[in-house]
Order: C-alpha cells, then sequence, then structure tokens
C-alpha cells in the first residue's frame, strides 16, 4: 500500500530588516566587512572633520585661511591624505558602485522601510561618489594650490559657488553625503552586531538622525557664509611676503621721541 508523502515543511518566512554579517557566507564576505568599516573609518572621521574645519568659514576668510594652513602644516601630511583619504576612499567608493548595481531594488514589490532605506543609501552613495571626485580635482588639484597658499582658500570657494548650478550641486551634495554617513552609521552597528534587536537599533537610528542632522547644517552654514555672510572675499588673506626683502631699521629718533632706542611721544 502506498503511504502518503510527508507533509512539506512550512516555507521559511521572508527576513526583513538587515541581516548580520556572517563569517563563511560568500566569498565577498571580506570585502564588504572592509567595505563597511572604511565606511566609518578614516572616510566618515574624515567627513567630520572636513565638515568642521570648513564651519570656519562662518568666521571670515582669515580664520578659514588659518585652518587650512594649520591642516597643511601637520607631519607627514601627503602620507596621511593618500594613505588614510585617497586610497579608502577610492576602495569604497569603488566597491560601493559595484554593490549598488549589483543589488536588486524592489521597493515596488516589497515596500518595506528597510527596502526604501537600502534605495536611498545607494542614490545617496552615487550623488556623493560625483561630487566628491569633482570637488577633489578642483579644490585640491587644478587652480592655484591651496597647500602653499592657504589664504586664497575661502575665495576659491567663493569662485566656484558663484555659479548658481554649482552652488545647487553643493547642497544637494551636503544633503546626500550626510545622509549617507548618518545611515551609513546605522547600518555598520547592526551589521556588526553593537546594537543586537529592534530596540537597540531604534533608538540608536535617533542618535545616527541627530548627528546626520547636526552634520548636515553645520555644512549647509558653511556654504550659506561663503556666497552670502562675507561676498567679495580678497583674493589671498595671507599673501607671501617677497623673500630676501627686509625694512631698514631707523637711523633717526622719531620727533618727541624721549629715547632713539625706544621711540614714543612724549604725552
Amino acid at each position: 500500500m502506498a503511504t502518503a508523502a510527508p507533509p512539506a515543511p512550512p516555507a521559511a518566512p521572508p527576513l526583513r530588516g538587515v541581516q548580520p554579517l556572517r563569517a563563511g557566507q560568500g566569498h565577498s564576505f571580506l570585502w564588504r566587512k572592509l567595505h563597511s568599516l572604511t565606511g566609518i573609518v578614516p572616510i566618515g572621521a574624515f567627513l567630520v572633520e572636513h565638515i568642521v574645519s570648513n564651519y570656519e568659514t562662518v568666521n571670515g576668510p582669515l580664520a578659514y585661511a588659518q585652518q587650512v594652513k594649520f591642516l597643511n602644516s601637520l607631519p607627514l601630511v601627503r602620507v596621511l591624505e593618500w594613505t588614510f583619504i585617497f586610497i579608502p576612499l577610492a576602495y569604497h567608493a569603488l566597491y560601493g558602485v559595484f554593490i549598488a548595481f549589483r543589488g536588486r531594488i524592489n521597493v515596488n514589490v516589497y515596500p518595506w522601510a528597510s527596502n526604501w532605506m537600502y534605495l536611498s543609501q545607494r542614490i545617496t552613495g552615487i550623488i556623493a561618489l560625483l561630487y566628491i571626485a569633482q570637488h577633489v580635482w578642483r579644490q585640491r588639484f587644478s587652480g592655484i594650490s591651496l597647500p602653499e597658499h592657504p589664504g586664497a582658500a575661502f575665495h576659491k570657494v567663493q569662485v566656484e559657488l558663484s555659479n548658481p548650478w554649482m552652488l545647487a550641486i553643493y547642497v544637494i551634495a551636503m544633503i546626500a553625503t550626510t545622509w549617507h554617513f548618518a545611515y551609513g552609521i546605522w547600518l555598520f552597528a547592526a551589521k556588526w552586531g553593537i546594537t543586537p534587536g529592534d530596540q537597540a537599533r531604534k533608538k540608536f537610528g535617533y542618535v545616527c538622525a541627530v548627528v546626520g542632522i547636526v552634520l548636515c547644517l553645520m555644512g549647509l552654514a558653511s556654504i550659506y557664509a561663503v556666497v552670502y555672510k562675507y561676498p567679495n572675499a580678497p583674493e589671498d588673506v595671507m599673501p607671501e611676503q617677497p623673500a630676501g626683502i627686509t625694512l631698514p631699521a631707523p637711523t633717526t629718533p622719531p620727533p618727541n621721541s624721549t629715547n632713539p632706542q625706544q621711540p614714543g611721544e612724549v604725552r
């Protein structure tokens, strides 16, 4: 007599939300962990430092020039720049593009919040990549060299933002970049097991939102200061003095001087 086949086990419910990184799942595990880590350290740390440094524009061109001069006077600054900024940024950006175009976008079928956040993270990442590429080229490698002429930093940015289209790009990119970073912190904590459980992730989400909003407002304030608060800034607020030129010492004391070695008017 034929026996009835055992009932099939119930299908597992579809997984929702952010799934943790698990060792041994796929050959890209290491690359994804490295991508996640570089988004926080060092790129995220540099983003925070960059926004904080640019916030000096609210104090005027000279304050911003002094900040640029200070950063470029750090020991081994070029080695630090390539090791902790350019190389990690290139890896994070290129692998992020690979993930973005390889992943599936299905918000039309599964309109969950996590899917919308996944989509927003990919879009803001592409915007940030395009903006950073042109920003680094225009401000760091083209035109007047700011490491040698920090006093021209404010004016150089001001000239670029005098174009309304470029101003709009800066505003959109600032919002997109800070969003990408803030949600990236939340993803990092969730995937690395720092915030286990829905309640921990929900509470940490508020922290990430505050961080993103504060950084975004600081960045927008810097843009406002360059464009509207200090219009027509001088081309260089810290011009170099010609080498080899010194002012001669006075040979005769000025009128009403009490002491030729300590000139001063008698009152």
